[in-house]
C-alpha cells in the first residue's frame, strides 16, 4: 500500500476517534511523609547502578527520601548485589522485563514520600539535585514537575537539555526538541520534565493515574504525563541549578536497534496525540501534521512507514473522556520555545508589582521601583539573557517573542497569569495602550495603565 493511501486511511481515522475511560487514579500504600521516593528502573545495569547510586545518596541525605529500584527482569544478579552492596535501597523485583512505564509504576506504587523522581540508572547526578528541584515546588503553586538541566559527557554531542518544547518550525522534523537554555535561565515553563530526571508531585502524580502503560516499551509517555497535568493547570519548569550526566541511551541500546528505537518514538507520539489531546480542532490539526511529515519522510525511512501504518487502529482506539480544563493551545503556545524566563535578586518580601510590557527597557534602561519587587513580562524580537543592570532592579524577568503585528499573544497571556499566579503582585504596571488587551491576566492586581 502506498504511503499517500495509508495517510488518507489515517487522517480519516482521526476524524472517528472514540472516547475512552479516564485514567483510574492510583492509591498512595499510606500517607504521605515529606520528601522524596527516587524510582531507578534498572535492567541488567549493575555498572550503572554503581555510578549512580553514590551521587544519589550523598545528595539524598540532605532531606529525607528512599531509593526505590525497580529490578527490572535482570539475569545478571543485580538484586542480590543491591542487598550486598547497597542494602538500604529498596528493591521492587520483576522477573520479567517490564516497560519503562510500567517499572515506574511499581515504584510509584510503593513510594512513600509526598514526591517522586524519576531517575534513569544512566544518569549522574551532580550536587544540589534533589535540593534545587525541590526549591521549585516551594515557588511554583501547584506545580506537578521540576526538571533538571542535562549534560553529555565530554565529545557526545547534546541530545538533550531539559528544556524540552514542542514546534513545527520544519515540516520534517520530529516536532519535540530540546532548546539550548539561554545563560542565566531558569525556571522556564516546559511541556514536559523529562522522565529520566524529574521530580514529581506524587499526589498529583497518582491523581493523573501514574505513566500511561500504553506506551512500549518506552519513550513519549514523560511527554503524555507533562501534557495531561497541564490540562489540569498544574505547570512543569526548567531548573537550571538541577544538572545530570546523561549516558544516552545506556539501556535501551542493549536491546534494540536504531531502527527500532526510531519506530517506537513515532508510534508512540501518534499514540499520544490520539490518547491525549481532548480539544477536537486541535487533535485533527496535529493529528494531520504527524501524518504529513510520516508521508513526507515514508519512501526513506521504515519507522515513519511502520507508523503510517498503525495509525488508524491508534486513532480508533480512544482520546480523553474529559474536555482540558486549561487551554491546551495556551500551554502549547507557552512551551513552543518562545519563550524564557530569568531571576534577578532574591525576593525581599515587599509587596510585588507586576509590569506587562511590549519591550524590555527604553533608552534610559529600566528602574528599581523602590516600595516594590519587581516582575517584569516583556515581549522583546528575539530571546537573549537579560542585563546585569535589569537583573539588578528585578525579582524576575519573563521574555516572550513578539507575535506579528497586529497579533495577540496566547503565549505572552499565559505567561502573565502563571506570574500572577506565583508572585500575587499587589499591583499590574501595563506599559503602554497595546498591553490593556491583557488586563484580565494580571486579575487581581490593581491595574495602573500607561497612556
Amino acid at each position: 500500500m502506498s504511503a499517500g493511501l495509508r495517510y488518507a486511511i489515517a487522517l480519516a481515522a482521526g476524524r472517528m476517534r472514540p472516547k475512552r475511560r479516564p485514567h483510574p487514579p492510583v492509591q498512595p500504600p499510606q500517607p504521605s511523609q515529606p520528601g522524596v521516593s527516587v524510582i531507578v528502573p534498572s535492567r541488567n545495569g549493575k555498572d550503572l547502578l554503581d555510578a549512580l547510586l553514590p551521587g544519589v545518596t550523598v545528595d539524598l541525605a540532605q532531606i529525607a527520601g528512599e531509593i526505590i529500584v525497580v529490578d527490572n527482569g535482570s539475569d545478571d544478579g543485580t538484586a542480590q548485589w543491591l542487598a550486598t552492596r547497597w542494602p538500604t535501597v529498596r528493591v521492587e523485583h520483576s522477573p520479567e522485563p517490564l516497560s519503562f512505564a510500567r517499572a515506574v509504576n511499581r515504584g510509584v506504587a510503593a513510594a512513600r514520600f509526598s514526591h517522586v523522581c524519576m531517575l534513569n540508572n544512566d544518569m549522574l547526578v551532580d550536587r544540589g539535585f534533589f535540593g534545587a528541584l525541590g526549591a521549585a515546588f516551594d515557588a511554583v503553586p501547584d506545580l506537578f514537575c521540576a526538571t533538571a538541566q542535562i549534560r553529555f559527557p565530554a565529545g557526545v554531542r547534546r541530545e538533550e537539555t531539559g528544556k524540552a518544547v514542542m514546534a513545527h518550525d520544519n515540516p520534517a522534523d520530529f516536532p519535540l526538541r530540546c532548546d539550548e537554555p539561554l545563560p542565566g535561565e531558569d525556571m522556564t515553563w516546559v511541556l514536559y520534565g523529562s522522565g529520566g530526571c524529574s521530580v514529581y508531585d506524587a499526589a498529583k502524580l497518582r491523581a493523573l493515574g501514574g505513566v500511561d502503560e500504553i506506551y512500549e516499551p518506552a519513550y513519549v509517555e514523560d511527554l503524555d504525563l507533562g501534557y495531561r497535568a497541564w490540562q489540569k493547570g498544574w505547570p512543569s519548569v526548567y531548573v537550571a541549578g538541577a544538572q545530570v550526566e546523561h549516558r544516552h541511551r545506556a539501556t535501551t541500546s542493549r536491546y534494540y536497534t536504531a531502527e527500532q528505537l526510531d519506530t517506537i518514538l513515532e508510534i508512540n507520539y501518534l499514540t499520544f496525540l490520539a490518547r491525549a489531546v481532548a480539544h477536537p480542532k486541535l487533535f485533527r490539526r496535529l493529528w494531520k501534521e504527524a501524518l504529513q511529515r510520516l508521508k513526507l519522510l515514508a519512501p526513506a525511512h521504515a519507522s515513519a512507514r511502520a507508523a503510517l501504518a498503525k495509525a488508524p487502529d491508534i486513532a480508533t482506539s480512544g482520546g480523553p473522556s474529559d474536555t482540558a480544563i486549561q487551554s491546551e493551545q495556551a500551554f502549547l503556545d507557552l512551551t513552543n520555545g518562545s519563550v524564557a524566563v530569568f531571576r534577578g535578586h532574591p525576593p525581599t518580601g515587599k509587596p510585588v508589582t507586576l509590569v506587562a510590557t511590549p519591550r524590555l527597557a527604553g533608552s534610559n534602561g529600566r528602574r528599581a521601583v523602590p516600595s516594590f519587587d519587581q516582575v517584569v513580562v516583556a515581549q522583546v524580537d528575539r530571546l537573549e539573557p537579560p542585563s546585569p543592570e535589569i537583573l539588578a532592579v528585578c525579582t524576575e524577568v519573563v521574555l516572550v517573542r513578539r507575535p506579528p503585528a497586529g497579533v495577540e499573544s496566547a503565549a505572552f497571556a499565559t505567561a502573565l497569569r502563571l506570574s500572577t499566579r506565583r508572585w500575587r503582585p499587589r499591583e499590574a504596571r501595563l506599559e503602554s495602550k497595546s498591553m490593556q488587551y491583557y488586563m484580565a491576566d494580571c486579575a487581581p492586581a490593581k491595574i495602573i495603565s500607561s497612556r
